[in-house]
Parts: structure tokens; sequence; C-alpha cells
């Protein structure tokens, strides 16, 4: 999860200051902020633009369209970020000097009772969409997958070890009554709990399922190895990540340029990379940051510079 909620229903920037430092901004710069959201991390990079430099932002959430800010500098892309390179050819912007992913859910989003992506509101319908206008639900993951390909989806993107008995409990309860509510979910899933660690393994199966619902893992894929096309040499490419998964992908493409993490070498055994690391440790929100936004411990910072 990415931030805490604000007075205006949204979220507190997580490494506000040290993403934005990152992207190594110019007034000229031209720059892309492929998740938008409350637009925090936007209006930090608009301030830092003078005339001449452009920022686009990108949302597929239609939410997102309320936090938009009045600059001519700034032009907003209702569409997933696994579309960049697309609209960017569309506006006529053939390359950018950098861009800024923030990853993960907002607190918008976990609060929103009308979502289904948290399991706090039980009465809430299994949604989870992103993107309101596609067709796929968690409800419909639920009631039509296969009982393997559940299992596969829990596994993955939840790392819940009990995956194909939890897909069997899932498959047997939908014969007689559909999924179409959280406390559906929650049903079936309080006896593979515990008190102990009830919070952590239905955390999983939300994530897991929210994963699949919006495509994360190929989204982010398709947008990197795009983002890579994009940026011109010594562009910057800066990532916030929340959780091992999609950490995982981050670094191993910034690593090797591949998302497996396999080395390529020249004959003199050097690493064949199109990125030089800007920070080789990860960078992680501050102590005094935590006290303002606890949420943001997961916060994972990548950097990487084109090369």
């Amino acid at each position: 999860m990415k931030s805490i909620v604000t007075a205006d229903g949204y979220h507190v920037p997580v490494l506000l200051r040290e993403s934005v430092d990152g992207m190594n901004i110019t007034p000229e710069s031209v720059c892309i902020d492929v998740t938008f959201g409350g637009g925090g991390h936007s209006r930090e990079i608009l301030s830092r633009l003078g005339n001449n430099g452009h920022l686009y932002g990108f949302d597929q959430d239609m939410d997102a369209i309320d936090n938009l800010p009045e600059d001519a500098k700034f032009t907003f892309v209702r569409s997933n970020f696994r579309y960049l390179k697309n609209f960017m050819r569309y506006y006529d912007e053939d390359s950018a000097d950098a861009i800024l992913a923030d990853l993960g859910v907002s607190s918008h989003h976990f609060d929103d009772s009308n979502r289904g992506f948290s399991f706090r509101f039980e009465e809430s319908l299994l949604d989870m969409r992103m993107n309101s206008k596609h067709s796929k639900t968690a409800a419909k993951i639920l009631n039509e997958y296969q009982e393997e390909r559940l299992a596969d989806v829990l596994y993955l993107y939840g790392e819940i070890k009990q995956s194909r008995r939890i897909a069997a409990s899932i498959v047997n309860r939908r014969k007689t009554k559909s999924f179409k509510t959280v406390s559906d979910l929650l049903e079936v899933l309080e006896p593979f709990t515990g008190k102990a660690k009830e919070k952590k393994i239905l955390a999983q199966a939300f994530q897991a399922l929210r994963i699949e619902v919006n495509e994360e893992m190929e989204a982010l894929k398709e947008m990197l190895t795009q983002a890579l096309d994009i940026l011109k040499p010594k562009g910057r490419l800066v990532v916030i990540t929340y959780h091992s998964l999609e950490d995982r992908l981050v670094k191993n493409f910034f690593k090797t340029g591949n998302f497996e993490g396999k080395a390529d070498k020249d004959f003199y055994g050097n690493l064949n990379t199109p990125f030089k690391l800007v920070n080789n440790k990860v960078i992680i929100p501050s102590e005094e940051e935590l006290v303002i936004n606890p949420r943001s411990r997961s916060a994972k910072l990548r950097i990487a510079e084109k090369l």
C-alpha cells in the first residue's frame, strides 16, 4: 500500500523528495508520471519544470480526474501505463528525460467501500478493478476460473502455501452459491486463516485477486520495456515498489535488461545491460516519513539511468 489518506480523500506521496530528486529534472525536461493517482508526485515534478518542460500523467482510474492540476505544462492520459508508447506517439513525443512509477494501490482505493479492494468492508462487491470499464472482476475470477488456475493465482500472486486447498474450497462453494460480496470470500477463507495469521492471509488473497483482475504483472513488464525504448540516453527510470513480486521484476530489469535476471556478458566478461544503477542499495522511507505515513513501510525506491 502506497500511502495514508489525507483530508482531500487521497494520499500523502511516498518517498516524494527522494523519487523526484532521482528523476534529475531540468526546467526543459519531458517527464512522465505513469501512476498519477492523487497527483502528489506530479505536482512536485511540475514545480521543477520551466515553460519549455512538460509532464504527462497516466492513470486508468476515473477518480484520478478529480486531482488534475491546472497547468499548461501538464497533459493527462486516462489509460493504463501498458500503453505508454502508443500514447506518447499520439502526442508526438518520441522520447522522454525521466519516467516515474509509483506502483501498488493507494489508500484511496483501500478505503473506498464501493471498490472491493479491502476485506474490511464485508458488504462490498468483489470488484477490485482499477479501470471500471473492464469486464473482469474478482467475483468473475472466483466464479469462473478453473480450480487449477485459481490455485496458481493464489500461489503466484499471493504466495499462499495453501493455495490448492483454498481453490478447491472456492470451487466447491460456488456449486451452491456464487461469489458476489467480500463476505462470501471471507467465509471460504476463514478455515485457512486462524487468529495469528488472519490478516496476513487475507491480505495475500486479496492482493492475488487484485493483481489478476488488473493484470498488474503483465502491465508492469510492458511498461518497463516501453520505458526503456522511450527514455533518452542518460534518462532516468524511477520506480517505487511495494511487494516482492513487482520489486523482483524491477530489480532484475534494472540489472540485466530482462525480467528473469539472466546476466548477458560480453567476450571480456562485462555485463551487457541497458542501465546504470543510480542507487545500488534500495532506498526506503526515512524514520521521519514513517511517523507521518506508517503504511509506506514496505516501499522500496530504485533508480536507473539509461546508458
